[in-house]
């Protein structure tokens, strides 16, 4: 027996249709929407035009809608932050376009994200996300299911719900 593996392909795989995937128009895995993300942070023609920072809250604006998902971009003056809350049902990925944030979790985890970096989160996940640095930040989020609910959590981990938009 061939020491090597005993599986061998001849010929072009891609010439094997059958085999492949069609390409997705919209994203539908949690490796998808970090994809989007991805992509959508990449290209700054389509994002850096339409960032405002805001002294007195912080700035959003939705950039994109699919079929049940969200995607939202915000500013973060030095100062802002989201105060600690969830996502209610929604699963999401924050990318860092530009800048500093501070991440927070309820545990006490303290994550310092830069420019580039993701975070994916699961429904009911609960953090603060804070700009504790000296410069404005730009931030990305993907949202699935849409966002409709960011309960806030008290210190002592009693809820409300704050309004639909103020995506974090």
């Amino acid at each position: 027996m061939n020491s090597d593996s005993d599986l061998q392909i001849a010929g072009d795989i891609l010439e094997v249709p059958h085999l492949l995937r069609p390409a997705r128009e919209h994203p539908e895995t949690v490796a998808e929407f970090v994809g989007l993300a991805r992509a959508v942070a990449a290209d700054r023609a389509q994002w850096a035009h339409l960032v405002e920072y805001d002294a007195t809250s912080r700035w959003y604006h939705r950039l994109r809608t699919g079929p049940g998902y969200e995607v939202w971009l915000l500013s973060w003056v030095p100062g802002q932050g989201s105060g600690m809350h969830d996502h209610g049902p929604s699963s999401g990925v924050l990318t860092l376009l530009e800048g500093e944030l501070t991440e927070r979790t309820e545990n006490g985890a303290t994550r310092r994200l830069t420019a580039g970096a993701q975070r994916v989160f699961a429904p009911g996940y609960a953090h603060e996300v804070v700009n504790d640095s000296l410069e404005p930040a730009v931030s990305l989020h993907v949202y699935y299911p849409g966002l409709t609910e960011m309960p806030l959590h008290s210190p002592a981990c009693t809820t409300r719900t704050a309004p639909r938009h103020a995506a974090v």
